[in-house]
């Protein structure tokens, strides 16, 4: 049989030309068979016969029946594990050659015995109305700043008109990721649509009695500031928030080309990579300017406030040199021991005050549990007392990478356990003054190296320099002499 494009051919070149054997040609067919099509004036669907009846013997006639009982029973299961699963049993004769006819055979019966699939509804949308907000991890990227891989997620709104999106890295799905996500989007469209839609998670609701969900409170009072209306998709239903689900794969596989065309992931600050991502996106939205002008002529009004983008607490310096923030433990410097302070606590990070003085700048922990200890605020009194090593609750966090815990084992087995803490303390105050990585490069080349060593011979190694030499100071008497000579004749 040929196709239909084929006879439509046939039956042009014919017209033109009256040749049998150059119609043929130019319509990629045998001579004999164009010449039944012309001859019959029928269409390839009109002149072939219906063909109801088998070629071979059905090799399937024996497992058949059991494949349609396990397919009822369970019908997410794969063809190929009911054809694993029924070509053990002998006596259903199945051999690996009948699997694709098996395969075949299962996504017929699927497309006219089976279940009914879910169906997804095209969504007309109106300019100005809906932006949908939502969390995705990004570590699939790969990024690294510093040599040290970069754990976040992304923030990211999407206008369900005009597709034009907007994304902010952050640490967590919490509420305040939510409200830095959420205003990074308004300030940059320059207003606010009618609705929100987010996702039941923690950050805009809570659970109530009967499994129904409520909005917090925080988030209804970003909603009555910014005058939009929240709306959410129904639990466990991550498809009615189709829009942003797209996007947000849409955003890693645009992050991930540019990464591949500039040849490298490794960035020098985070705030390098946030302005790769905001290039990255901004790039992507010159295509939407059309119908996102669309939508901006259809915004609120921004107010003439911005909502703060932290929660402020208050906590005290123990005397271990940490304070106690929702759970989680901070170092800080020790001159802060016995200080009532003020912390502004942000996404990523957090802003000590004592009264209205910004005393410390400190990475926010992820989680609600844990320490987060920075061995620069501790070395100095550590120092004083070297018996507090060994047994200090934090220790673990005293040593910045593995190089340094090699170097403390090291310096242990060399000059003793009081003498070995010591020198290994002298090491961490030397990475508090030249940067850690400096340091590590050279405690690895002096552990590379054999004999005893101590940390004074790495500040030699790091190229500090050496005081200048002066030249010796000779005091000239003779001018003193002078100087008491005019005074004693001023007396007179």
């Amino acid at each position: 049989m040929i196709t239909l494009q084929q006879y439509g051919r046939l039956q042009r070149e014919h017209a033109r030309s009256q040749n049998m054997s150059v119609s043929a040609l130019k319509a990629g067919v045998d001579r004999r068979t164009a010449r039944k099509y012309l001859n019959a004036q029928q269409p390839p669907a009109e002149l072939g016969q219906p063909h109801d009846w088998r070629t071979r013997p059905d090799p399937l006639i024996k497992a058949w029946p059991a494949a349609v009982a396990l397919l009822e029973g369970a019908p997410d299961l794969e063809a190929k594990t009911v054809f694993e699963f029924l070509s053990a049993l002998p006596e259903n004769g199945l051999e690996p050659c009948h699997l694709r006819t098996f395969q075949r055979r299962v996504r017929l019966w699927r497309a006219t015995s089976g279940p009914d699939k879910e169906v997804m509804f095209a969504q007309q949308r109106e300019p100005g109305e809906l932006l949908e907000m939502d969390w995705t991890h990004a570590g699939e990227l790969k990024v690294t700043v510093e040599g040290r891989p970069l754990e976040h997620l992304f923030c990211h709104g999407a206008l369900a008109y005009s597709n034009w999106e907007w994304a902010v890295r952050c640490q967590s799905e919490s509420f305040l990721s939510l409200m830095v996500g959420l205003q990074a989007c308004f300030q940059r469209l320059g207003g606010v649509p009618r609705y929100v839609l987010t996702d039941n998670s923690s950050a805009a609701t809570h659970e109530i009695v009967g499994g129904k969900r409520a909005y917090n409170p925080e988030y209804l009072d970003v909603c009555e500031h910014y005058g939009f209306k929240p709306i959410t998709i129904a639990v466990g239903c991550p498809n009615e928030q189709g829009d942003i689900e797209s996007a947000n794969r849409h955003l890693k596989r645009r992050l991930e080309q540019h990464l591949l065309l500039r040849g490298h992931r490794e960035f020098p600050t985070v705030e390098a990579y946030d302005g790769f991502v905001v290039e990255v996106l901004s790039r992507a939205n010159q295509t939407r300017q059309a119908r996102l002008a669309e939508e901006v002529a259809r915004l609120r009004a921004l107010p003439p406030t911005r909502l703060a983008e932290y929660r402020e607490l208050r906590a005290r310096v123990g005397s271990g040199s940490t304070m106690r923030v929702k759970n989680v433990t901070y170092s800080v410097p020790s001159r802060l021991v016995g200080q009532a302070v003020r912390v502004e606590r942000y996404e990523s990070e957090l802003k000590v005050y004592l009264g209205r003085e910004l005393v410390a700048r400190l990475p926010r922990q992820n989680g609600d549990r844990g320490a987060q200890i920075d061995f620069r605020h501790v070395v100095g009194p550590l120092l004083r007392k070297p018996g507090a090593f060994r047994n200090y609750q934090h220790r673990e966090a005293l040593y910045p990478s593995t190089v340094y815990r090699v170097a403390y084992d090291t310096l242990v087995e060399a000059h003793g356990d009081r003498g070995g803490v010591i020198e290994y303390l002298q090491v961490l105050k030397l990475a508090a003054e030249l940067g850690v990585e400096t340091v590590a490069v050279r405690l690895e080349t002096r552990m590379a190296q054999a004999g005893k060593w101590r940390a004074a011979e790495l500040a030699g190694a790091t190229g500090r320099e050496a005081p200048p030499e002066l030249n010796p100071l000779t005091p000239e008497l003779a001018s003193y002499d002078l100087l008491l000579e005019s005074e004693v004749s001023d007396v007179h």
